[in-house]
């Protein structure tokens, strides 16, 4: 069913301690399960959500919504419905075609005019995304947004282009969506890494 057709009962928002929400709805009609076990349901989506199905880091920003399921008088207890709302959420998040972001810097190079062209491509190779170029007196101020990934050992690449000629200060700015065929890499090596385990 829709979200919007379901008659929410119980609404509650949880900050996340990695960052992010979860939104919990219980929307349990004619009582399929009983309220008792929804404590238990939500340890098992918290727990699912930080392992993350896809590469093993955190999920964040989500609203589950809890509308139908089916209660053993024998069998029913909370691990039961921690395990099945487990089951359910991997189920459901890869369905949902999730996305891994990933930080993305604010970069600011400041570097010799004849230089420049080595720097940008350099950047260019980083994924960069430039977002503008101003003279600073006999330099040339260079603006982008990169990957902290793709930042890694910059400082020394950077020195060894310009001859130690330039200078770069970064700052954490947000979170991107990863490329399609990043994000496939990460999963596949994650997943290499599990079978090895």
């Amino acid at each position: 069913p829709d979200p919007a057709d379901l008659s929410v009962r119980n609404k509650d928002i949880e900050e996340l301690p990695w960052g992010g929400t979860l939104a919990f709805y219980w929307c349990i009609v004619g009582g399929s399960i009983d309220s008792k076990y929804s404590n238990a349901i939500k340890k098992g989506i918290l727990q699912r959500m930080e392992e993350g199905p896809l590469t093993g880091s955190p999920c964040e920003d989500l609203r589950v919504y809890i509308y139908d399921g089916k209660m053993h008088s024998v069998d029913s207890n909370d691990m039961a419905f921690m395990l099945a709302s487990k089951m359910a959420f991997r189920n459901a998040f890869r369905d949902a075609k999730p996305q891994i972001l990933e930080p993305m810097d604010e970069l600011e190079v400041l570097c010799a005019g004849d230089v420049m062209g080595d720097v940008m491509s350099d950047l260019q190779n980083r994924r960069a995304m430039i977002l503008g170029m101003d003279a600073d007196g006999h330099y040339q101020k260079i603006k982008a947004k990169v990957p902290e990934a793709e930042l890694y050992l910059y400082s020394s690449t950077l020195r060894s282009l310009t001859q130690g000629r330039a200078k770069f200060s970064r700052k954490f700015v947000d979170f991107q969506a990863t490329p399609p065929d990043i994000q496939q890499n990460l999963i596949a090596n994650y997943k290499e890494e599990e079978v090895e385990a």
